[in-house]
């Protein structure tokens, strides 16, 4: 969009004795930008691309900060097949999104997959954790309570494994939570605290137990929790009923709070259930969580 001023006319001049002529072109490029300067604003407040550069060192020209940086953008617009990242970044103002002026063909396909290759040699928990420490540690979110949960992500398709080369985790078919069982999957398993704050995620196998996630978890919670500067006795652990098993309770058993559901199938369950409705005895909790209405 362009503007085309011309003022000769010394009339139009606040000095009446003096003649202005402003017979210059004035360019201006509007492009939209949506949502992304927020979303960069918020990048910049964990260290986002600082982190990276730091824990992924490369001789690569556009650092794999930057590279991520790009890739969260594009992800959060709708998310683009990588071989075409580049079309994304035609005629946007990178210095704007990025932090610097970057040309569109930088993030080529060979570019995205060296980056990609990095991130996983170095670790991505690792990657993943650190900015999460940034995010806890900066704004001061409690880490009182930590929550344990699992997903499952289906998929479609035929995904060969490579024996020689087997990949971190298995995509077949599992117990799936809100898609079809047809479906292959995977699970990924998070733990989040204040706000709901991720600070740990680790893609598992499709077919997974939560009680076997449980107990891996509860194996390396305090090691990590340290990391936060969290005390293993600081924090409680929250899980749903798959974390009642004998294994599990007895990697409890050291000191570590926890809260969970006891499963049905334990006599204690009903017993409890049984007692209290006998009773009749109820009193007002109050409103303990606030959900939307749903639609009819």
């Amino acid at each position: 969009m362009s503007a085309d001023t011309n003022h000769s006319n010394s009339q139009d001049s606040p000095n009446s004795g003096a003649s202005v002529d402003l017979s210059s072109r004035l360019d201006i490029d509007a492009q939209q930008v949506d949502h992304l300067p927020i979303v960069k604003a918020f990048a910049d407040d964990l260290d986002l691309v600082e982190t990276i550069n730091r824990l992924v060192p490369t001789q690569m020209a556009v650092k794999p900060g930057l590279v991520v940086l790009a890739l969260v953008l594009d992800t959060l617009t709708g998310r683009s097949p990588l071989y075409r990242l580049v079309d994304f970044y035609e005629g946007r103002d990178t210095e704007l999104l990025l932090g610097e002026r970057v040309p569109a063909g930088a993030f080529n396909d060979d570019t995205l997959g060296r980056v990609l290759d990095l991130l996983f040699e170095t670790g991505t928990q690792k990657i993943f954790s650190q900015l999460a420490m940034n995010a806890v540690l900066k704004h001061g979110i409690s880490t009182r309570a930590v929550h344990s949960d699992t997903t499952s992500v289906s998929v479609y398709g035929d995904y060969e494994v490579d024996k020689a080369n087997p990949p971190p985790f298995e995509i077949t078919q599992g117990y799936s939570k809100d898609h079809p069982p047809d479906l292959k999957q995977f699970l990924i398993s998070t733990l989040c605290v204040a706000d709901k704050v991720p600070i740990y995620g680790k893609n598992e196998d499709g077919n997974a137990s939560d009680k076997k996630i449980n107990h891996t978890l509860l194996s390396q919670i305090s090691e990590h929790m340290a990391q936060f500067g969290v005390d293993e006795k600081a924090f409680i652990y929250i899980a749903d009923s798959a974390l009642v098993s004998p294994g599990n309770m007895e990697q409890l058993s050291g000191g570590q709070r926890f809260i969970t559901r006891l499963p049905s199938t334990y006599a204690e369950c009903r017993r409890v259930i049984s007692e209290t409705v006998a009773a009749d005895k109820w009193g007002e909790l109050g409103q303990l969580a606030r959900t939307k209405p749903t639609a009819n």
